[in-house]
C-alpha cells in the first residue's frame, strides 16, 4: 500500500491546530442527477442502513436510485437558495462566524468545514487541512445527539482518510453536547424569540430525526439524547410536561423507527382539538430539506388540513450569535492542551518559506 507523499514544506513548520466542522451532506443541484450521485453515496454507507450488503444493494440500485432522484429533486426545489442547497450555505456561513470568533478571542486557528457526504468531502477538506500544514485536528460533527449513523460515520470517514496518510495528524473527536449549557441556551433564546415575534402556540413540538428503532435496543445513545435536550429545553423555557412534546420524522422504509412519528403525530393533536404548535427541529442546526420541507410544508399542511389553525414553524440555530459562541466554547474546550494562541514569528516564517523554496528546488 503506498501513501500520500507529505507537502515539502512540512519540514521544520511550527504545529498548526485546525477544526472541521462536518455537517451530513447535499446534492450540488436540485436535479434528478445530482441527487442519485448523493443518495448513492448517502445510502451505501453500512452505518445508515444496517441491512447485509447482498441484500441491500439490489434493492439500492434496483428500486430507490431509479425512482426516489427526481422526486427528491423536486423538494429540494422549493427550498434551494439563490446561493445554493440551504445546508450548504448555512454550514458555510456557520464556518465563517465560528472562525471569526475564534480569532477574536485570541486563537490562530485553520477553521475549515466539510460533509460526510457530497461536497466538499472529508477526504478533500483533509488534504486542504494537510497542505495549509495542520498537524492536529479537531472534528466537530454539526450533531448535537450522538447517533452511529451521523457522528460514528464522521470518524469512520475521517480514520479511513488516515489509514493512506504518511504523517496521519493528531485527531481529536466531540461525540456529542445534547446537554451543552450554550447549546440549550441558544435553542431557548430562538424560541423566545420567536415567541416574541410570532406569539406563542398550544404545544411546543421538537422534531427530531428518526433512526431505526433497533439502534436503540443494540445501545445508541440517540434517543436518550434527544430526550435529555429536550428535557433542558424546557426547563430553560419553563415549561409544563403537557405543553412540551418530542417526535421522529424522515421515517424510511417499513421498518418500526423511534416513535412518537412527527406528522401522524400532529394529525392527532389537530383532530384533538389542539388548534396552535409551534415546531422546532433541535438536532438540525442549520435549516435545510428535513426541516423547510418536510416540517415547514408538508406537516403544516398535515396539520391544517386535520383541523389545526396555526402551525409556526421555529427556523433553526444557523448563524444566531449565541449558537455561534457556544459553537467557539465547545471547540475551545476540546482545544485544551494544544497552543492555539501563539503565531509564528516573522523569523520563523522566513525560516519556512527558504525551507520550501530550497527542497522544491531539490525535488
Amino acid at each position: 500500500m503506498s501513501f500520500q507523499p507529505e507537502p515539502p514544506y512540512r519540514h521544520g513548520q511550527p504545529a498548526k491546530t485546525a477544526v472541521l466542522l462536518v455537517n451530513l451532506g447535499t446534492p450540488d443541484e436540485p436535479t434528478a442527477a445530482a441527487l442519485r450521485r448523493y443518495l448513492a453515496e448517502f445510502l451505501s454507507d453500512p452505518r445508515v442502513v444496517e441491512i447485509p450488503r447482498l441484500v441491500w444493494m439490489p434493492i439500492l440500485y434496483g428500486i430507490i436510485l431509479p425512482t426516489r432522484p427526481a422526486q427528491s429533486a423536486a423538494k429540494y426545489a422549493t427550498v434551494w437558495m439563490p446561493e445554493g442547497s440551504p445546508l450548504a450555505v448555512w454550514t458555510q456561513r456557520q464556518t465563517e462566524a465560528v472562525a471569526q470568533t475564534l480569532a477574536a478571542r485570541g486563537h490562530h486557528l485553520l477553521v475549515r468545514h466539510a460533509m460526510r457526504y457530497g461536497n466538499p468531502g472529508i477526504p478533500g477538506a483533509m488534504d486542504a487541512l494537510r497542505a495549509e500544514g495542520a498537524t492536529r485536528v479537531l472534528v466537530l460533527p454539526l450533531y448535537p445527539q450522538y447517533a452511529a449513523a451521523t457522528t460514528a460515520s464522521v470518524a469512520d470517514k475521517v480514520l479511513q482518510w488516515a489509514t493512506q496518510t504518511r504523517r496521519m495528524p493528531e485527531l481529536r473527536f466531540i461525540n456529542e453536547y445534547a446537554d451543552d449549557p450554550g447549546y440549550i441556551a441558544a435553542l431557548a433564546e430562538r424560541v423566545r424569540a420567536h415567541w416574541a415575534a410570532q406569539g406563542r402556540g398550544q404545544r411546543l413540538v421538537l422534531s427530531f430525526h428518526g433512526v431505526p428503532h433497533r439502534s436503540l435496543t443494540r445501545g445508541d445513545p440517540y434517543h436518550c439524547q434527544c430526550y435529555k435536550t429536550a428535557r433542558l429545553l424546557g426547563q430553560a423555557l419553563g415549561l409544563g410536561k403537557d405543553e412540551i412534546l418530542v417526535t421522529f420524522q424522515s421515517r424510511f422504509g417499513k421498518a418500526k423507527w423511534l416513535e412518537p412519528y412527527t406528522e401522524p403525530t400532529l394529525k392527532a393533536m389537530a383532530a384533538q382539538g389542539v388548534k396552535s404548535v409551534d415546531v422546532m427541529c433541535p438536532g438540525f442546526v442549520a435549516d435545510c430539506l428535513e426541516t423547510l420541507e418536510e416540517i415547514s410544508q408538508e406537516a403544516h399542511e398535515a396539520f391544517i388540513e386535520a383541523g389545526g389553525e396555526r402551525f409556526s414553524y421555529i427556523d433553526c440555530l444557523n448563524t444566531q450569535p449565541s449558537w455561534i459562541d457556544a459553537l467557539a466554547t465547545l471547540a475551545e474546550k476540546h482545544l485544551q492542551g494544544w497552543d492555539t494562541r501563539a503565531a509564528p514569528d516573522a523569523a520563523t516564517l522566513a525560516l519556512q518559506r527558504d525551507q520550501a523554496l530550497a527542497l522544491g528546488a531539490a525535488d
